[in-house]
């Protein structure tokens, strides 16, 4: 069964940092690509950043390119999504999942930039 768990949103001012996690298990992490997406109430969900299975592939939507950096660890199961010089617009609930994208989403975790 596929789990997806996301952690370290908070609350920060504009222009801050915040590092999210994302430990996944119940399936072979090393083998999927995976993706960051966001949600908030007035837009659907929306892809941030991609990592590729091994690492080597990133991209980013055009939104968060230069100030969000996404990573993994593999031995860890984990990825990982560095926010730098947050904005208001930023604020939202923020998924991981893995590629394909599995049914199983984690319940998230909330960032908000205000400030």
């Amino acid at each position: 069964q596929v789990q997806l768990v996301e952690s370290g949103g908070g609350v920060v001012q504009p222009g801050g940092s915040l590092r999210l996690s994302c430990v996944a298990s119940g399936f072979t992490f090393s083998l999927h690509d995976m993706v960051w997406y966001r949600q908030t109430p007035r837009k659907e969900r929306e892809s941030v950043a991609f990592i590729s299975r091994s690492g080597r592939v990133r991209n980013y939507s055009d939104f968060v390119k230069g100030r969000f950096t996404i990573s993994r660890d593999n031995a860890k199961n984990t990825i990982y999504l560095q926010m730098n010089s947050l904005k208001p617009e930023d604020t939202a609930v923020y998924y991981c999942n893995r590629q394909p994208t599995s049914g199983s989403w984690g319940q998230g975790t909330r960032v908000t930039v205000s400030g």
